[in-house]
């Protein structure tokens, strides 16, 4: 029978305790990670996060040992990979990995690293003088050429593409143009919350797209809602206003005369009288003139007979005055 170191199992015992008093449980990956680097994190997300870095198999003991007690959180098993190290929080996970990507800084290269990103290498100036770097960088890959006492890169070159290794002159020449390609930081590789596994795929939400999709999925809801009149505590006040416009407007149509419908009949009717009147102009009065046109008032029809009678009184004097004639 083999025995069992006794600082492991105490070991074993700290970090079951620990687990036990966290709601939240994530495994990180801790290689790489240099011990400054570590610190610093520590530091930053002190009374927030606590991290304990241990061996794998210990904290594998330790979430065996839970298993009975947490349902699933066994299956945090299989995120184990390397060094690792638990992540303790009462934060959820969504805002605990935004907390442990916002730990991550850029570092340089030192060569055999893989890429997490096309390392792009832009066209310009550099601030080298003429001589050996040239040779460099042009052993990297780079296309380089002296212009005007100066060292210039003559076109955009992706020096290394993600997820290939950096070879170590790569690493060199990009430490020299301050190009750091390495993100250093704790990686989470799984999180544990009341029986679920969350992977780090699916805590990496952008805000702004999710928020934008929300608020897209609450106006659907809502207009599913309205159109199948299904009563909720959001829905029963615009239905209402609804269904009491669509009374109004039965109302109208149909001419029921009611409180809220009275004064609207009278206007529609009173806009169908002078619709009406319009179309017959010679049955105007002046107060329906004076609506259909405002300012102007129909002026008095002359009789034919009165006209008749004006032309030949008018006639009659010129005959009998005989100066008139002579004029």
């Amino acid at each position: 029978m083999v025995e069992v170191s006794e600082w492991k199992i105490r070991k074993v015992e700290e970090l079951t305790t620990a687990v036990t008093e966290s709601p939240v449980v994530a495994i990180a990956d801790v290689k790489g990670i240099p011990a400054p680097q570590l610190q610093h994190i520590r530091q930053k997300l002190r009374g927030r996060v606590r991290i304990m870095v241990s061996k794998k198999s210990l904290i594998q003991h330790s979430l065996t040992r839970l298993s009975d007690s947490r349902e699933g959180i066994e299956q945090l098993v299989d995120s184990l990979d390397g060094q690792v190290a638990f992540v303790l929080t009462d934060l959820n996970p969504f805002k605990l990995f935004k907390e442990m990507e916002s730990t991550k800084t850029k570092a340089p290269a030192r060569g055999g690293e893989v890429s997490p990103e096309d390392i792009l290498v832009k066209e310009g100036d550099t601030p080298f003088k003429p001589g050996p770097i040239m040779s460099e960088l042009q052993r990297a890959g780079l296309p380089a050429s002296i212009e005007r006492g100066k060292v210039v890169i003559k076109k955009d070159t992706v020096l290394v593409k993600e997820g290939e290794k950096i070879p170590k002159q790569v690493a060199q020449v990009l430490t020299r143009l301050e190009i750091y390609p390495i993100i250093v930081g704790l990686n989470l590789t799984g999180v544990y919350e009341n029986g679920l596994i969350f992977s780090p795929e699916d805590l990496r939400i952008d805000d702004v797209e999710f928020m934008s999709r929300l608020s897209d999925a609450i106006v659907a809801t809502m207009n599913l809602a309205m159109f199948i009149h299904y009563v909720t505590d959001r829905t029963v006040e615009p239905l209402i206003v609804q269904a009491e416009q669509r009374a109004l407007n039965v109302a109208m149509a149909s001419g029921i005369l009611t409180k809220k419908t009275a004064e609207l009949l009278l206007q529609k009717a009173h806009g169908q009288m002078l619709s009406l009147s319009s179309q017959i102009p010679d049955a105007l009065d002046d107060e329906l003139t004076e609506k259909l046109t405002p300012g102007k008032k129909r002026e008095p029809e002359e009789k034919p007979d009165e006209k008749k009678e004006e032309e030949e009184v008018s006639e009659e004097e010129t005959a009998s005055d005989p100066g008139a004639q002579s004029e």
